[in-house]
């Protein structure tokens, strides 16, 4: 099969997985031989914003797409840094670090809103931009969902309901929910 690009480079930090990502993902799948997934916050704290490591995260996205698919889907570990220079620097320099010189390489991406600028920082590759899908899912309320106790099915692929469900008989679920649920109550009227 021919495809547009040798590589499409997805970023972001999938705190968790859910059924937009999967679909842009589906979508890269279709335009490119290899999916470059650019796991952003990679670094090995923990906090209620990311909860899920890298290699947490990647059991998930894998778990959601066949044996093939997955061959096909590579991962990079982007640090959070707090310079967006660096930032860009290094996200170019991990995705080299797996792609061959004059490759086509594209990025793939949403503008949802103010947080996606990140996605012009790459004009060097070819953007691929999607429409809002899965109504604009943002991953923060199923996340907060998730500390509630809610695991809403109607917004994750199957893997990830398995992931999520395995996740809530750990130790460090429940620090992060009760981490979260003290400070959900504190900000409270």
């Amino acid at each position: 099969m021919k495809y547009a690009f040798d590589y499409l480079v997805f970023i972001g930090r999938f705190q968790p997985f859910h059924l937009a990502h999967m679909q842009t993902i589906q979508i890269a799948l279709q335009q490119s031989h290899y999916v470059i997934l650019a796991l952003g916050s990679a670094q090995n704290e923990r906090n209620i914003k990311n909860p899920f490591t890298a290699s947490e995260r990647e059991k998930m996205i894998l778990s959601n797409f066949s044996a093939a698919d997955q061959q096909r889907i590579k991962f990079v570990e982007v640090i959070d840094v707090y310079n967006d220079e660096k930032w860009q620097k290094l996200v170019k320099s991990l995705v080299a670090g797996i792609t061959q010189p004059h490759q086509r390489i594209g990025l793939i991406g949403h503008f949802k809103d103010d947080s996606s600028y990140y996605l012009k920082f790459f004009p060097e590759w070819e953007m691929v931009e999607l429409d809002s899908m899965q109504g604009s899912m943002s991953a923060t309320p199923v996340r907060e969902a998730y500390y509630r106790g809610d695991i809403q099915a109607d917004a994750f692929p199957a893997g990830t309901i398995n992931f999520l469900q395995s996740f809530q008989n750990t130790s460090i679920y429940q620090q992060l929910q009760d981490k979260f649920l003290t400070q959900d109550k504190s900000n409270l009227p």
